[in-house]
C-alpha cells in the first residue's frame, strides 16, 4: 500500500465507497467528473447465468474479463474479448455506455458476453481486469484502488498506462506485485505492450501476455520505461508534425500526404491524431514531458487549443479534419498557383546515381525529351543503361510495353556535356549531397542556361537558397526532392526559396501532377517535411536500442504490428543507408543545436565500421 491509503475489508460486495473518474481521452472516459453508483443498465446480455466461454473445460469457470472506460483503446480490448469468447464486465459511467455497448454487439457477433454494469464489486469474478481511463495518474490510480478493494488477491489488473510510470501506478494500488502493463498504440493494433515492473510478479506477467494472446494480440515484454517503445517514438513525431503545420512550414493535406507517399505509412500524422483524439495526445505528450523533463514533448500549440475547444477528431466529428467527409488529400489548404506556368518541352537531369537515373526516367516515361549529363560518357551511358534496365524489368513484368520501353530510351540522351543544356526549360541537379560540389554546378547552369529556365535541386535536406545565390539567379532555383525509387514513389516536396518566382512554384507544382507526382509545398528548412519528422523518429529509435530497453527486433515489431509502419525503424534504417541516415540528422542538429536532435553513438559506431545497411550487406542486420 502507498499514500497511507487503507485497505477495506474483502467481503465480495461492493467497496464501501463510490470511485470518482474523471477526465476525457479515447483511451478511457469522458465528460467531466462522474460518480459510479448503484445505477446502470444492469447488462445488455440479458440472463443472470452465465455460459462457459469456448475453450473451457466442461464445469470449469468461463473466462472472464473487466474493462474499465469504454474509449478507443478499452472499446478495442472488449471487441476482440467478446471475439474471443470472454465474458466480459464493462464500468463506464457515461450516458452514451450502454449504446456504445450494444454498438460493440452488434459489430462483432460475439461469442462471449458483454455486460454493463455500476458495480466495482462485480470484477471480483474476473480473472483479469483492464483499467482503460485517460492517461492521468490521479484518475488511473483512483480506478486501480478501487479494483484493489473488489477484487481478491490473485486478480490481475492490467493498465493501459504508456507515458506514465508503472511501477508508481502499481505501487499506489495497494497490490504492487499483480499489476501490469497491456498497452496498444492504436485501436488497430497488431502488438500488445506488456509492461513489466521490477516489482511485478511473474505469474502476473505471463497471465497478461495469455490474455493478449487469447485476443490475437503479439504480445511483447517490454520494462517500465516512459512511453514503453511505441509511444515514446510515436508521440514525438506527432507533436513535431503539428508544430510544423502551425508554423506555416506546410498545408495540412500535404503534411499527411508528404508521409503517406513519402514513407508508405497507412495515415498522415494529422489524419492519425484524429483517430487518437487531440485530448488523449494532450495528456500523452504530457505525462511524458513531465516524466523525462522534456520541453519539446509539450504538447503543441494547437493540439492544446484543439483540446480545449473539444476539437477531438473522429470523436466529436471535427478535428483536423471534418468527418464523416475524408481529408481531401490534394495540397488544397497550401495555396492556389498564382502565375501562369511555364510548359516544360525539353529537360535535362545531371547526375549519374540511381536518383538521377531514376528522375530521367520518369522525365521521359512522360514524353518529356531529356538529356541525361554525367562527369564523362562512360557514367552517363551507365547511368542510361540502368534506365534500360529499370524499363526492361517493366516490360518482363508486363507493367510497359516493349515499344513504350523503345520510345521511353530514345527520349532519353547520355552524354557529358554541360552546355548542351542551354536550351532546356528544366534542368534538375541530382549530385552529391553536398553543398562544396552543388554550388559550383549551380553557378555554371546559372551562367550557361536561358533566362527563362527553371533549376531544380534535389537536396533532401541543405538550403535551397544557397544553391539559389550560388547560381546568380535565386528567382529561376527551386527544390525537387525525389524520394527513392523514382519511378515507383509518388511524393515529390516542392520547396520555393524565399527568393524563387511564383511562376517557377506553379510550373514546378504543374510538372509534378504531369508526370504522376503528388507535389507537396514547403518552406525551406532542413529537413522540409519528410526528413524534418522521420529522423528524428529514426534517430530515437536507435537512442532506445542502445539504451538496451528494446532489441532492435522487438522495436521493428512493435511500430510494424501496433502502429502500423510499413518498415520497422531499423529495417528502413538499413534500406536508407546509416551513412545517408548520419548525414541527415547532423545536418537536422545543427540547424537547432538540441541535444536530442544529435545523432545517436551508435549510428556513428556503426557507419565508421562499415556497417551502412543493405548496400553493404550490413547495418543493424546481416544480408546475404
Amino acid at each position: 500500500m502507498s499514500g497511507g491509503a487503507e485497505r477495506a475489508p474483502r467481503t465480495g460486495g461492493k467497496s464501501g465507497g463510490a470511485a470518482r473518474i474523471t477526465g476525457t481521452g479515447t483511451g478511457g472516459l469522458s465528460g467531466g467528473a462522474a460518480r459510479i453508483t448503484g445505477t446502470g443498465t444492469g447488462g445488455l446480455s440479458g440472463g443472470a447465468e452465465r455460459a462457459p466461454g469456448p475453450g473451457a473445460a466442461p464445469g470449469e469457470p468461463p473466462r472472464v474479463l473487466g474493462v474499465v472506460g469504454l474509449g478507443a483503446i478499452g472499446s478495442a480490448l472488449v471487441r476482440r474479448a467478446a471475439v474471443a469468447g470472454y465474458d466480459v464486465l464493462v464500468l463506464d459511467p457515461r450516458p452514451d455506455a450502454a449504446a456504445r455497448l450494444d454498438g460493440l454487439v452488434r459489430d462483432t457477433a460475439p461469442a462471449g458476453r458483454l455486460r454493463l454494469t455500476p458495480d466495482w464489486a462485480e470484477f471480483a469474478s474476473a480473472d483479469v481486469v483492464v483499467e482503460a481511463v485517460p492517461e492521468r495518474r490521479e484518475a488511473k490510480i483512483e480506478v486501480l484502488r478501487a479494483l484493489d478493494r473488489a477484487c481478491p488477491p490473485a486478480t490481475v489488473l492490467a493498465t493501459t498506462a504508456s507515458a506514465l510510470s508503472l511501477t508508481g501506478l502499481a505501487t499506489a494500488s495497494g497490490r504492487p506485485g499483480r499489476v501490469v502493463g497491456l498497452h496498444l498504440a492504436l485501436p488497430t493494433a497488431e502488438v500488445a505492450e506488456v509492461g513489466r515492473t521490477v516489482v511485478a510478479d511473474a505469474r502476473a506477467v505471463e497471465r497478461v501476455g495469455d490474455l493478449a494472446r487469447a485476443l490475437g494480440l503479439d504480445p511483447v515484454t517490454v520494462g517500465d520505461r516512459a512511453g514503453l517503445v511505441s509511444a515514446s517514438l510515436l508521440f514525438g513525431y506527432l507533436n513535431h508534425a503539428v508544430a510544423l503545420y502551425d508554423q506555416g512550414v506546410v498545408g495540412r493535406d500535404d503534411i499527411d500526404a508528404a508521409m503517406r507517399y513519402g514513407c508508405g505509412l497507412p495515415l498522415g500524422p494529422l489524419e492519425l491524431l484524429d483517430v487518437i483524439g487531440a485530448d488523449t495526445a494532450c495528456d500523452v505528450l504530457t505525462a511524458l514531458a513531465d516524466r523525462l523533463d522534456e520541453p519539446s514533448l509539450r504538447p503543441a500549440r494547437r493540439l492544446r487549443h484543439m483540446a480545449l475547444a473539444g476539437l477531438l477528431g473522429r470523436k466529436t466529428g471535427r478535428g483536423f479534419y471534418d468527418y464523416p467527409a475524408r481529408p481531401a488529400g490534394t495540397g488544397a489548404d497550401a495555396g492556389p498557383d498564382t502565375a501562369r506556368p511555364l510548359p516544360v518541352r525539353r529537360a535535362g537531369v545531371v547526375g549519374t546515381g540511381t536518383m538521377a537515373a531514376g528522375i530521367a526516367e520518369v522525365l521521359a516515361r512522360n514524353g518529356i525529351p531529356t538529356l541525361l549529363v554525367g562527369r564523362s560518357d562512360e557514367r552517363a551511358k551507365t547511368a542510361w543503361e540502368a534506365v534500360a534496365a529499370s524499363t526492361g524489368r517493366a516490360v518482363r513484368r508486363g507493367r510497359m510495353t516493349e515499344a513504350d520501353q523503345s520510345a521511353l530510351l530514345g527520349r532519353l540522351e547520355p552524354g557529358s556535356d554541360l552546355d548542351r543544356l542551354a536550351d532546356c526549360d528544366l534542368v534538375v541537379e541530382a549530385v552529391a549531397e553536398d553543398l562544396a560540389v552543388k554550388k559550383p554546378l549551380f553557378a555554371r547552369l546559372g551562367a550557361l542556361c536561358g533566362p527563362d529556365t527553371l533549376l531544380a535541386t534535389t537536396t533532401s535536406s541543405l538550403p535551397v537558397i544557397e544553391c539559389g545565390l550560388a547560381s546568380g539567379r535565386p528567382r529561376d532555383v527551386i527544390g525537387l526532392h525525389f524520394f527513392n525509387p523514382a519511378p515507383l514513389m509518388k511524393l515529390v516536396e516542392v520547396i520555393p526559396s524565399l527568393e524563387t518566382a511564383p511562376h517557377h512554384l506553379a510550373a514546378a507544382r504543374e510538372l509534378c501532377r504531369r508526370i504522376g507526382k503528388h507535389p507537396v509545398q514547403c518552406l525551406d528548412r532542413p529537413g522540409f517535411v519528410v526528413n524534418a519528422l522521420l529522423f528524428p523518429y529514426l534517430n530515437g529509435a536507435v537512442r532506445l536500442a542502445e539504451s538496451h530497453y528494446a532489441s532492435t527486433d522487438a522495436i521493428d515489431q512493435i511500430m510494424k504490428g501496433g502502429c502500423g509502419f510499413p518498415l520497422g525503424p531499423f529495417e528502413l534504417l538499413d534500406v536508407i543507408g546509416l551513412d545517408v541516415s548520419l548525414s541527415i540528422q547532423q545536418v537536422l542538429h545543427t540547424a537547432d543545436r538540441h541535444p536530442a536532435s544529435a545523432p545517436a553513438p551508435l549510428l556513428g559506431h556503426l557507419v565508421a565500421a562499415g556497417r551502412v545497411g543493405r548496400k553493404a550487406g550490413a547495418g543493424f542486420r546481416v544480408y546475404g
